[in-house]
């Protein structure tokens, strides 16, 4: 505007925001701000940066703006001034994606603004403090400071300060999932939009959030039109971002396919020249509702290696994960949905709301359930699937629920807890719970524990009868069978099992009995290939085949008595236990079953 004053530059740059020209005003304001330095005018330096600032596009590079602004606040001495300005740094930091950044200027605002007193100027800051607060770890600290923005608030006639005091509200009741917070919030901003052109366009863009979560797609034409009116009345930057948002999604839950890419291709050339990962994220998922898995594969490829490890934990961090995770799983992409859904597993139970309330995005659990059936967890998929959908239905969520309802998760097998172990008084627990009963000990059970506790592990006959027994057994036909500390361990069990035979006669066990004569048995029988004439040892035939036969006996022997309390649990292990020379349970222990064996 040659020939113009400093002033009048400023006027323009104001017309021009109002008239919702953003562009055209950012254009005005910064070459006001170079003029204002020339003359060295530091009022109308502040009044040009702080008006740049005031139309920052929301996920834009902010360029120079953020040390434009730190550059007058280096020059300005008067505190309100300076609270202003922090505030401006701190929602630039923020927006831009730089939370670590926004929150020092955001700390600086509010000491400045609760020092001057000022309740328009407090209200200020703590949205600022707000917008540096909005990672997916700062929702306590959300709340408590829209709880102090409520109180400001409250009294002033500003129509911005309790603008501001009820979008910040809704925001974190949609976050927290507090209906009738959420309703209060929102007929707080519609009252509110009768005095604020500026308030009627949000009021108008979060009711048709809430329309769309809860399904209705018919009123978003005629909201839309009311916050287009209001937008224009009342200048703000991004508007026109909101309102095409709005009708992309619509489209999207109406299952609209053309409207559907037309909005995917917009938002992935807009987020691909303003370096927008969050937009980029959005793309991805429209392009999954357009139903063309080629875009949603290359947009997905972008996401991987670390892409997902390093994304600052802003407000968009949530909303690029679900989103990210949402286009992974359908086009089956494990490397990537196993990353996002490892960052997101902490956050279960989460609501996902797009920047300001602009849409919601349902819950993590609706994603992490899918994610979990395709790592084959079908019990957490089952899970969260129930669990998201009792919460689709607590909100009305009517699209969301649906889908989900279409799905379904895979059917998680029911684990069996098998109890094969000593008991208490001399018995064995044998079979699943709760019917798992005691029975006679058998030296077949032992065998079986044994095996049962090395899946997948051969192990010779010899070694099992080792490691049960407790004795040493000769493992070839050259010198001796049974070593004499062998002899005298097979020599001291008869005697015992001829105390416990006795026992069991006159107990009249016969169960027990039968066990403990086919124990006695087989020693003799040993013990009569191993020693000659006066119990000497001797050397002739394989120990191993002894040791192979003596494990098939007793094993059997087992599988025959658990059967009789047990038989699915007869039928796995006969199917799986494999006896001779070198023995096996042959299959990893099932998802189905955990083995109790102590």
């Amino acid at each position: 505007m040659a020939g113009a004053t400093l002033r009048e530059l400023l006027d323009s740059a104001d017309a021009a925001r109002a008239s919702g020209r953003g562009q055209d005003a950012a254009r005005l304001y910064d070459d006001a701000a170079t003029r204002a330095r020339g003359e060295d005018d530091l009022v109308a330096l502040v009044d040009a940066v702080l008006g740049a600032a005031s139309v920052y596009v929301f996920g834009a590079e902010p360029g120079k703006l953020p040390a434009e602004l730190y550059d007058v606040l280096a020059r300005t001495t008067d505190t309100a001034t300076r609270a202003r300005l922090c505030a401006a740094l701190a929602r630039c930091w923020a927006y831009a994606g730089h939370p670590d950044r926004s929150r020092r200027f955001a700390a600086q605002a509010t000491d400045l603004a609760d020092e001057v007193g000022d309740p328009v100027l407090v209200a200020d800051s703590l949205d600022a403090a707000l917008a540096a607060h909005w990672g997916p770890d700062d929702l306590e600290a959300r709340r408590a400071l829209t709880a102090r923005l409520s109180d400001v608030a409250a009294h002033e006639l500003d129509p911005n300060a309790r603008l501001r005091a009820h979008l910040w509200g809704l925001q974190v009741a949609c976050e927290m999932l507090e209906v009738p917070t959420i309703h209060r919030e929102m007929r707080a901003l519609e009252a509110l939009g009768e005095e604020s052109a500026r308030a009627r366009f949000f009021a108008a863009t979060r009711r048709a959030m809430l329309d769309l979560l809860r399904g209705r797609t018919d009123t978003t034409e005629r909201l839309a039109g009311i916050a287009e009116a209001a937008a224009d009345e009342s200048g703000l930057a991004d508007a026109w971002m909101v309102v095409k948002a709005l009708r992309f999604y619509s489209a999207a839950l109406a299952g609209d396919v053309a409207a559907c890419a037309r909005g995917a291709a917009e938002a992935e050339e807009f987020g691909r020249a303003e370096g927008a990962t969050a937009v980029l994220a959005e793309a991805a998922f429209l392009w999954t509702c357009a139903g063309d898995d080629a875009r949603v594969r290359e947009l997905v490829d972008t996401f991987a290696g670390d892409v997902l490890d390093v994304l600052p934990r802003d407000v968009n961090w949530l909303l690029t994960l679900q989103c990210v995770l949402e286009a992974a799983l359908a086009v089956d992409d494990r490397d990537v949905a196993t990353t996002a859904a490892r960052l997101l597993a902490p956050y279960e139970g989460r609501a996902v709301v797009n920047a300001g309330a602009v849409m919601f995005h349902g819950m993590t659990d609706d994603t992490l359930a899918r994610a979990a059936a395709l790592a084959d967890d079908a019990a957490t998929a089952t899970r969260l699937r129930a669990r998201a959908l009792a919460t689709y239905e607590r909100l009305g969520a009517q699209w969301w629920r649906t889908r989900l309802e279409s799905w379904q998760a895979p059917v998680a097998p029911t684990e069996h807890r098998v109890h094969l172990h000593p008991a208490p008084g001399g018995l064995w627990l044998v079979g699943t719970e709760p019917d798992a009963v005691s029975m006679s000990p058998l030296r077949g059970f032992a065998y079986l524990r044994e095996l049962l506790r090395r899946p997948g592990q051969p192990i010779a006959a010899l070694e099992l009868v080792r490691a049960v027994e407790g004795v040493v057994v000769v493992e070839s036909g050259l010198g001796e069978v049974l070593d004499q500390e062998a002899l005298r361990a097979y020599r001291s069990r008869l005697r015992d099992l001829d105390e416990e035979l006795a026992e069991a006669q006159e107990w009249a066990d016969a169960g027990r009995s039968d066990a403990l004569r086919l124990e006695r048995d087989a020693i003799v029988d040993e013990l009569a290939r191993a020693t000659g004439l006066g119990g000497r040892a001797r050397t002739p035939g394989s120990s191993q085949e002894r040791a192979r036969v003596a494990v098939r006996k007793a094993v059997s022997a087992a599988l025959a008595r658990i059967a009789l309390v047990d038989q699915p649990v007869a039928r796995h292990l006969e199917a799986t236990v494999r006896t001779g020379l070198t023995c096996r349970y042959e299959a990893e222990t099932p998802a189905a079953i955990t083995w109790v064996l102590q």
